[in-house]
């Protein structure tokens, strides 16, 4: 499946956070599609399985490098596929951070996830200290180019590369209008040269303390194609603004 590239992608990534209660009460507030909009709720495992009528997306937050086999507490993309999934977050900073996940490591989560027919969505962000040494553009490029590399022009069409400045994760900081559009602009230059076609097209989202009073100025931006939203994908109405949000921009 190609993107739409008239479409905002707005993902909540619920964390290790969430219920049946709260999947119910999102199943309340998202009773209608909204226009212009995909909505995605990427849960914990546990909360996979449970349908939502077609109202929105579902995701997982992470899938194993490998197929099959003795890895005790590991799911497959297969699994996921399985379970009705149909995205799958790779490489968030969270999983590069506290599980030590590497740049070869996610490339073969990618691969896995795309061979079982999900669309991933690549994370990439650096900290604050790699920006304040000017290694922005390197550390960026190196994370596009392990993840994507060798990946035929069908498979990149069903990556989406989000944008997680990792010291706007989290910390109700914000990158500015100027560093969102400088880092976007940046990401589909490198995804045109990889595929000029794809690359005018793969969705990019920003993610890092996106909320309701932030997201109109974020969704004018250039080449913001949508959200990863984390905190504020908890609460069923703040999550809903912002799509509306995104409706408005379309």
């Amino acid at each position: 499946m190609n993107h739409d590239s008239n479409e905002f992608l707005i993902a909540g990534n619920w964390k290790m956070n969430g219920s049946s209660t709260l999947f119910q009460s999102f199943l309340a507030a998202f009773d209608k599609n909204i226009d212009g909009v995909n909505i995605l709720i990427c849960p914990p495992f546990t909360l996979l399985g449970m349908t939502n009528a077609g109202v929105f997306s579902l995701g997982a937050q992470n899938v194993s490098a490998d197929n099959n086999g003795a890895f005790t507490g590991e799911v497959s993309a297969t699994m996921l596929s399985d379970s009705g999934c149909e995205y799958v977050i790779v490489g968030h900073s969270e999983r590069r951070e506290y599980q030590s996940e590497g740049n070869q490591l996610i490339a073969k989560k990618l691969r896995k996830s795309l061979d079982a027919g999900l669309k991933p969505i690549l994370c990439v962000g650096e900290s604050e200290e790699t920006r304040e040494r000017g290694l922005l553009v390197e550390f960026l490029t190196e994370q596009l180019a392990e993840a994507l590399k060798g990946l035929s022009a069908d498979d990149l069409n069903k990556v989406i590369v989000a944008y997680e400045p990792i010291w706007a994760i989290g910390t109700g900081k914000a990158a500015s209008v100027d560093q969102v559009r400088e880092v976007h602009l940046f990401i589909r230059n490198y995804l045109r040269e990889l595929n000029e076609k794809v690359g005018q097209t793969m969705p990019i989202l920003y993610g890092g303390s996106v909320k309701p009073s932030n997201a109109s100025e974020l969704f004018d931006i250039d080449d913001v194609n949508g959200a990863l939203v984390g905190g504020a994908s908890l609460e069923p109405q703040t999550f809903k603004e912002i799509c509306l949000k995104a409706s408005e921009k379309r």
